[in-house]
């Protein structure tokens, strides 16, 4: 079996979960997910399959897209409403025109400190193992990039109000801290409330199957029918063409000239790219060396 299943995690289970099951349902051990989700958090968790697991740290870089829910007034220790609250506030009143005003100032490149609950190591310590014993240590702030975030409701009536809204953003982004982000520039303390991951690497909720719907096409011997192939998720790479006499030069391994190319496509020095024989099948990722106006070989998929 092989291929990208790309899966509708349900709350209460953790990402390896959903693989541990899969792995059960389809008795292959070669199984990957592109991207952890938290327990409580729904949604697009992408699993690769068999030799597709080969481009799993492709996914992983792709952007991804949530829709989340903002509790204003109450801070946690987590930075989600699971957690113990740490500050709290009677009373909130924003109005909506600054709450626009707040989530557009987040569009573009953003210093984000990683949550102490969270799977980021240090000194070879996850995190989340320092919190749980009550260690609280210094992190380094990261770059990330939010390239769009949405107004999609507000409880502006409410004692403590709720905002959601949705978020286009780049790989390594916390929503829980971006939630917690917004509420300080709100002048409140503020966590995420809920979570749905609506997009990753390009799959969305309709490509997605419940665990239930995997079980029972696996049962009828269907599942593979329903796999994505693993050049899937590499829609953001550029589609090169070689020359059919140079295809199995390819899947060999071997670098390709430029005028085996049946395009070029004004490729970028070290751009990586999607290798296609002239029967459109894939053959591989590879590299693009300008220099040597030649491709170099990343992933063979022989």
């Amino acid at each position: 079996m092989d291929g990208i299943l790309a899966v509708w995690k349900p709350a209460g289970w953790t990402s390896h979960d959903v693989v541990a099951k899969v792995r059960g349902i389809t008795r292959e051990r070669r199984i990957g997910h592109a991207g952890t989700l938290d327990p409580q958090v729904t949604g697009v968790l992408p699993l690769c399959i068999g030799r597709a697991t080969r481009v799993v740290e492709y996914l992983q870089e792709q952007p991804k897209a949530y829709q989340a829910v903002l509790q204003l007034g109450v801070a946690t220790d987590t930075e989600d409403m699971t957690g113990t609250p740490i500050e709290e506030v009677d009373e909130v009143s924003v109005t909506e025109e600054q709450v626009n005003e707040v989530l557009a100032s987040f569009i573009g490149e953003i210093d984000q400190i990683p949550p102490m609950y969270s799977a980021v190591k240090v000194d070879g310590q996850r995190l989340y193992d320092l919190a749980r014993q009550g260690v609280t240590i210094e992190r380094k702030s990261r770059k990330v990039t939010i390239y769009s975030i949405n107004l999609l409701g507000f409880e502006q009536d409410a004692r403590r109000p709720r905002i959601r809204f949705d978020v286009h953003c780049s790989k390594g982004t916390y929503i829980r801290t971006l939630c917690v982000d917004i509420g300080k520039r709100l002048g409140v303390p503020a966590s995420m409330a809920e979570l749905v991951r609506t997009m990753s690497a390009g799959f969305t909720e309709e490509h997605c199957l419940t665990l239930e719907e995997v079980a029972s096409l696996q049962a009828d011997g269907l599942l593979q029918s329903k796999l994505m192939s693993a050049d899937a998720a590499l829609v953001h790479m550029p589609k090169v063409v070689v020359k059919q006499i140079a295809a199995k030069n390819a899947l060999q391994g071997q670098k390709i000239a430029a005028h085996r190319l049946l395009s070029e496509n004004s490729l970028l020095p070290k751009q990586s790219v999607r290798l296609y024989d002239e029967d459109d099948r894939f053959l591989g990722v590879f590299e693009w060396n300008a220099e040597a106006r030649l491709l170099s070989p990343v992933k063979v998929f022989n």
